[in-house]
């Protein structure tokens, strides 16, 4: 064996609690993601491990495919990608809205989300691409702003206490506005040349309004978001009859 190898051999993880060898895995996992093909010394330092820790919890992680190995480094690997699109905050949201968003993207011609709040932004679980195909720049972004209109329309039925910060008496006079016509508008206020309306989805529970996601309709300035909304209000309907709300 060649004794100059810089590779650290894995060393068993003695006295390490179940509880504290899984907050070491995903404090990696959280490491790799923010900085992808990042080396073993720089993870290890970040998650303030051992480096033979860290080598041992990423080979794990590599053999299950949560990690890959990209050159001397490691990145995300395919299984978290995996689960993570099969995550959702509500039983069945996904299987409820597909066939309605399918609809709406063909009737409308344009691209359609499927959004959550998360971490006081807005999570893109799903895009349903229209005629058009996607408008503005996606790329696999799956985070923006809380103030998109999908965005707006969740914090505005949301519980207090969002991690949002202070909000503005304009902010306040906007969300009472969405509560009272279903729908929240964003005219270029994220993206350039892209504007946006979105509604809410709601679960089980009629006396719930707090909505579960929000249906969302990209498109260009030249289309009148008004009348988007109506149609999207319908699919949005289906969709939350579909996860039992009456």
């Amino acid at each position: 064996m060649n004794q100059a190898t810089s590779v650290p051999t894995p060393a068993p993880m003695t006295g390490a609690s179940g509880r504290g060898v899984l907050e070491g895995a995903f404090a990696l996992l959280r490491a790799v993601e923010r900085a992808e093909g990042a080396r073993l010394t720089r993870l290890a330092a970040e998650c303030g491990l051992p480096k033979t820790t860290a080598y041992r919890l990423l080979e794990q992680l590599a053999d299950l495919g949560a990690v890959q190995r990209t050159g001397a480094g490691y990145g995300i690997g395919p299984r978290v990608y995996q689960l993570g699109r099969r995550w959702q905050p509500f039983p069945g949201l996904r299987a409820a809205a597909r066939e309605p968003a399918r609809r709406l993207a063909a009737a409308t011609g344009m691209t359609v989300g499927l959004n959550v709040l998360w971490q006081g932004q807005t999570l893109v679980l799903d895009w349903t691409p229209g005629r058009a195909g996607f408008v503005g720049s996606q790329d696999g972004e799956g985070t923006w702003p809380w103030y998109t209109a999908a965005g707006k329309v969740l914090v505005a039925g949301a519980e207090s206490g969002l991690p949002l910060g202070p909000l503005s008496s304009a902010w306040r006079r906007e969300a009472e506005a969405i509560r009272e016509t279903g729908a929240a508008f964003d005219r270029e206020g994220v993206l350039a040349g892209v504007c946006c309306v979105a509604v809410p989805l709601y679960g089980a529970g009629g006396a719930s309004r707090t909505p579960v996601a929000a249906l969302s309709v990209l498109t260009d300035p030249s289309h009148r978001l008004e009348r988007l909304a109506d149609t999207a209000r319908r699919a949005g309907t289906a969709i939350s009859t579909a996860l039992g709300h009456r």
